[in-house]
């Protein structure tokens, strides 16, 4: 199926500005990129400025929109969870390894960009997820420790092997599939990872 013109313009912009940032893209990259002239371009979207606003949108629900709704679940355990936030988050990030550095980079430009558009309170102090973190705590089936470390962790451990993945390849003589190979080992791992953390005897 063909695309239309407006999403060839998407399509291009996400791929310019994933690869070069908002400072660094011209209209005329897109327009390149996209195989049209600048006038049509400008035609569609007026500006960069509105264009990028769009690509950064789409960026962001496309990380998150898959993962948010697993804080809210009732049926699964903490740690089913756990598991299935790394699993998912890393099945992404293999198909999209551009988005995270892409979006911790705009967010020096704009830091509010991400909290107005991903409901964060909600996840942090309403969820199913911290309920049963809170719970856990209670009954002493976990260390009591803040729940901000249990985000930041899974955070961590997920993405920052896709944010250093350059040097990890380059450094380590890894190749692609070597480097995917590791990413599949760590959707086992982390979960392990974080719930020994959590359970070991202080």
């Amino acid at each position: 199926m063909e695309l239309s013109t407006e999403e060839k313009i998407r399509v291009a912009a996400r791929t310019v500005f994933h690869n070069k940032g908002y400072a660094a893209t011209k209209t005329r990259d897109i327009a390149k990129e996209a195989g049209i002239n600048l006038a049509l371009l400008n035609y569609y979207f007026r500006s960069k400025e509105k264009l990028f606003q769009i690509i950064m949108m789409d960026s962001i629900h496309s990380l998150f929109q898959s993962i948010i709704p697993l804080f809210f679940e009732e049926e699964t355990t903490l740690f089913e969870k756990i598991e299935k936030f790394v699993g998912l988050y890393i099945d992404k990030l293999c198909n999209e390894p551009e988005i995270p550095l892409f979006i911790l980079s705009e967010l020096q430009r704009n830091p509010m960009v991400i909290s107005e558009q991903i409901p964060f309170r909600e996840i942090f102090e309403g969820s199913v997820f911290n309920k049963q973190f809170q719970k856990a705590i209670e009954n002493k089936e976990i260390k009591p420790v803040s729940y901000y470390h249990l985000i930041m962790n899974i955070g961590g451990l997920t993405v920052f092997p896709f944010i250093g993945k350059p040097i990890f390849k380059q450094g380590g003589n890894l190749n692609e599939k070597e480097f995917l190979a590791l990413m599949e080992e760590r959707k086992k791992l982390i979960p392990l990872w974080i719930k020994q953390a959590l359970i070991t005897t202080l």
